[in-house]
C-alpha cells in the first residue's frame, strides 16, 4: 500500500436523542453562534425549533444564514464570511446535508482571510485559520461530516469546484438517524448513490497490496445493496436510516482510502456538469460513473471483475475477466435504476449542445483522474456516452 499518515480530528455523536449535545459541545468555542442551514426543511421537521431551544439554554447569542443551496453558491458564502467579519461570530453551527457543511466550511475559512474566498476554493492561496464549527447532519450522502473537503459552485463563472484543509475539520458532528426520516425518496437516493460513489472512487486505485481496503469498501456497499431498498419501501425505518446514515460517513472519512489513492475522475466530470446544469450531484454521478468504467475498461476490468463477483455476485465460470467486469457495470447500472436514479442526462433534458463546454470546464479544473487520467477528448467521449 502507499505510505500514509491518517488523522481525523472530528468527534462523532452517533445515535437517537444525541442533539442535547449541543449544550456541552459549543460552549467550548464561545457564545456568539452563527446557525447555517438550507431551505427550511429543519423548520418543518422541528430540528430548527429544538436545536434553537438548546443554544438558548446555554445562552448564545445566534445569528442566522438560510438558505444554502442544494449545490452551495460563492454569493452565499461571500454573505456569510460578511456576517461572521462584521458580528465576530466565534462559532458556526452546520444543520443540514453536505450542501449546508460545505458552505460552511468556506465560510469557515473566508472568516479569517482578508482577501476574497474564492482565492482560496481556487487554491491561490493557503488558507492559514478558520473558524471553528460543528454539524447536525440531516441527510445521509457526502461525508462532509466527518472530513475536511468541501465543493463550491459560482454560478457566475459556471465553476463547480472541491477544495479543502485540514483546518476546515467538524469539531463534532451530531448524527442522529430520526433527523433524516423526512428526507424525500429521492433525495434518499441520491445520497445512497453520492455515498457508493464515494466508496467506488477510492476502489479504482493502483496502489498495491490493499486487501484489507479493498474488503472494506466492498463490505460497505454490500451493505448499502442490501440495505437502501428495504429503506426505500420504508423510509421511516430507524435501523435502516442508521445503516444508511453511517454508511455515509464512513464512506468518506478516510478510513477506507487508508493508503489507496482512488480515481476521482467521475466526479470532476459531474461538477463540470451541475456547474452548468445546477443537478443533483447524486443524479449525476449515477448516470456518469457506469461510463466511466465501461469507457476505461483496458484498466478498470481486474476491480471491475473483482468487485462483480464479490459484490455482485457474478458467476465468473466460462467468461472472460473482461464478460465478468462488463456484468459488473450491468449490474450496477441496474441497482441504481431499481432504486429510482436516473441513467441518462436525458433524463434531466440534457442535450449534446454544452458537452465542448462541460469538458472543457472538467479538464480547466485540475486534473481528471488518478487511476486513469483524461484528457478532454476522453471527457467528451464519456458525456456522449450518458447522453
Amino acid at each position: 500500500m502507499d505510505t500514509f499518515v491518517f488523522h481525523n480530528p472530528t468527534k462523532l455523536i452517533f445515535g437517537k436523542g444525541k442533539l442535547p449535545a449541543l449544550k456541552e459541545e459549543v460552549p467550548v468555542y464561545g457564545k456568539k453562534v452563527l446557525l447555517v442551514y438550507g431551505g427550511g426543511s429543519i423548520k418543518r421537521n422541528g430540528i430548527y425549533h429544538e436545536t434553537l431551544q438548546y443554544l438558548e439554554e446555554i445562552d448564545a447569542e445566534v445569528l442566522e444564514l438560510a438558505g444554502v443551496e442544494p449545490n452551495p453558491r460563492l454569493t452565499t458564502v461571500q454573505r456569510g464570511v460578511e456576517i461572521c467579519k462584521q458580528e465576530k461570530v466565534d462559532f458556526l453551527l452546520a444543520v443540514g446535508g453536505g450542501s449546508v457543511i460545505d458552505a460552511t466550511k468556506a465560510i469557515a475559512v473566508g472568516a479569517k482571510y482578508d482577501g476574497n474566498v474564492w482565492d482560496i476554493i481556487t487554491k491561490k492561496v493557503q488558507p492559514v485559520d478558520a473558524l471553528p464549527f460543528g454539524t447536525v447532519l440531516t441527510l445521509a450522502a457526502t461525508g462532509s461530516e466527518m472530513n475536511s473537503g468541501s465543493v463550491i459552485t459560482n454560478w457566475e463563472t459556471k465553476e463547480k469546484l472541491g477544495w479543502g484543509t485540514p483546518l476546515v475539520y467538524p469539531k463534532f458532528s451530531v448524527l442522529d438517524p430520526v433527523h433524516t426520516f423526512t428526507v424525500p425518496r429521492d433525495q434518499t437516493v441520491y445520497g445512497i448513490v453520492d455515498m457508493m460513489s464515494h466508496a467506488l472512487e477510492n476502489y479504482f486505485s493502483h496502489s498495491p497490496n490493499v486487501p484489507l481496503q479493498e474488503r472494506m469498501t466492498e463490505s460497505l456497499l454490500s451493505t448499502v445493496i442490501e440495505t437502501a431498498p428495504k429503506l426505500l419501501e420504508d423510509l421511516e425505518n430507524y435501523e435502516h436510516r442508521e445503516t444508511i446514515m453511517f454508511c455515509g460517513t464512513m464512506a468518506l472519512n478516510g478510513m477506507i482510502s487508508q493508503g489507496m489513492f482512488g480515481d476521482w475522475g467521475t466526479h470532476g466530470i459531474e461538477h463540470a456538469v451541475s456547474a452548468v446544469y445546477d443537478i443533483p450531484h447524486g443524479g449525476g454521478l449515477a448516470i456518469i460513473f457506469p461510463n466511466w468504467i465501461r469507457y476505461n475498461l483496458d484498466e478498470t476490468t481486474p476491480k471491475m471483475k473483482q468487485l462483480a463477483v464479490r459484490v455482485f455476485n457474478i458467476d465468473p465460470a466460462g467468461k472472460t475477466d473482461r464478460q465478468i467486469a462488463e456484468e459488473g457495470i450491468d449490474q450496477l447500472r441496474q441497482f441504481w435504476s431499481r432504486i429510482g436514479a436516473p441513467s441518462r442526462l436525458s433524463d434531466y433534458g440534457i442535450d449534446d449542445s454544452k458537452l465542448e463546454l462541460m469538458a472543457q470546464k472538467a479538464v480547466d479544473s485540475g486534473r481528471v483522474g488518478r487511476f486513469k487520467p483524461l484528457n478532454k477528448e476522453d471527457v467528451l467521449e464519456i458525456l456522449k456516452m450518458s447522453l
